[in-house]
């Protein structure tokens, strides 16, 4: 009974720490810049504080916590993201329209939710519901990564530039010159599982952990910087068919793309970036990010290179700790490589693979609506590695499966190198 008691109060302290960090992240920005929503892909800062609450509301709540009553049976509908089992939702490109309910309202229903919750881990069956609570954990840190995509994506349609957080400088150690690091072949064993891909929790598409045939292969040893990435750009790398997939090309022409994302030309005619500090000279050491799969395929061409599968990346990453530039440093952006071996494998920029998104060989989804969470988007989109400047401390691990399409590039998103051996 001590023992259960404990983990209760364990799971208690963790959901009051993620909780508040969401709420810090609001820290400082005005209603305004709360509510906006830039892009269909993005959310406004507001929806995504609500929406986290609604997830403990709906699947732990309402179905397990006796008397609980909703803060407002109106806010299943609006912060509702895609689980069609739960019902109908506001469509997604509209979320920024909501300017009711307020701030105050939005705050005042993470509280009532809080209060419940730590009531709900109170009780004697905490245990039971304790996967279901750190899913909703590590749901609500996937959204304090997005809350700070969207709304570096939101200043950056602002012509005055406006910082999120005051810049300071990063500590640099000695250069990281970069080298190619051979990994051995042969069956390997990749994905989640407690017989040796890892313990503790993981999300449902990182497992059955299974074995795949891997050749020999190399892997540079860091991402590929700011200034490898101008040498491209200058080099005509956006002007030139000959290194793009087709569906690329025709995005760069209907994009107009000639350099990442929030990259911009100075008055000397030179690269500054546009980061959640504000714009600042570019940082030719730094890893390049905000970078699609397109772009990053069309660079591991013109480099005479390619990118690593996902299964090359994680036998690489295997038995490196998962710690690096994170939230928690406090830079917010990417920083340059230090140390000696594999470097910013995890922390400052999610790394594209060459794998497309699906199901690892048994794969199957949760049953009921938390099933949707992961499943039913296997399709069209490539995975990255690694976690990046914004992720939550401790939430990457070699195992983690993150994905977008690869047109897509608001994310803190970079490139690493692989070649054959």
């Amino acid at each position: 009974m001590l023992k259960t008691a404990a983990k209760a109060g364990g799971l208690a302290d963790r959901f009051r720490r993620v909780r508040a960090t969401s709420a810090e992240l609001a820290v400082g920005l005005s209603p305004e810049d709360q509510v906006v929503q830039s892009m269909p892909d993005a959310s406004p800062v507001k929806w995504h504080l609500a929406h986290t609450t609604w997830f403990f509301e709906t699947f732990l709540l309402i179905p397990n916590l006796t008397g609980y009553r909703p803060f407002d049976p109106a806010f299943g509908y609006l912060f509702n993201s895609y689980y069609e089992a739960v019902g109908a939702r506001h469509p997604r490109p509209r979320r920024g329209l909501l300017t009711r309910p307020g701030m105050a309202e939005v705050a005042a229903y993470r509280d009532h939710v809080d209060a419940a919750m730590l009531t709900l881990l109170e009780r004697g069956d905490a245990e039971r519901l304790a996967p279901l609570v750190t899913l909703g954990l590590a749901h609500e840190e996937q959204h304090q990564e997005l809350i700070l995509m969207d709304l570096l994506h939101l200043f950056s349609c602002n012509p005055v530039a406006p910082a999120y957080r005051p810049y300071r400088p990063a500590l640099r150690g000695p250069a990281h010159e970069g080298r190619w690091i051979a990994v051995d072949g042969g069956i390997v064993a990749v994905g989640h599982g407690h017989e040796g891909g890892g313990e503790g929790f993981a999300f449902d598409n990182e497992g059955p952990r299974h074995e795949v045939l891997l050749r020999p292969f190399r892997l540079f040893s860091r991402a590929v910087t700011n200034g490898e990435w101008r040498a491209f750009i200058e080099d005509g790398g956006y002007r030139n068919p000959a290194l793009w997939l087709s569906d690329g090309w025709a995005t760069v022409n209907a994009e107009g793309w000639e350099a990442p994302a929030y990259w911009r030309r100075g008055e000397d005619g030179g690269w500054r970036e546009f980061t959640l500090l504000g714009e600042h000279p570019l940082d030719e050491d730094a890893p390049v990010c905000h970078v699609g799969f397109y772009e990053a395929d069309a660079f591991a061409r013109w480099a005479g290179k390619r990118l690593p599968t996902e299964a090359e990346w994680e036998t690489a990453a295997a038995g490196i700790p998962a710690t690096g530039n994170t939230l928690g440093s406090g830079l917010l952006r990417p920083a340059a490589a230090a140390g000696e071996g594999f470097a910013q494998m995890f922390g400052d920029v999610w790394e594209w693979t060459a794998s497309a998104y699906s199901g690892y060989p048994g794969f199957r989804p949760a049953v009921g609506a938390v099933g949707e969470y992961n499943g039913k988007f296997m399709a069209n989109q490539y995975v990255l590695r690694g976690g990046c400047c914004a992720t939550p401390d401790g939430h990457a691990r070699a195992t983690y499966r993150n994905f977008f399409y690869p047109h897509q590039r608001w994310m803190f998103s970079g490139v690493r190198l692989a070649e054959d051996a």
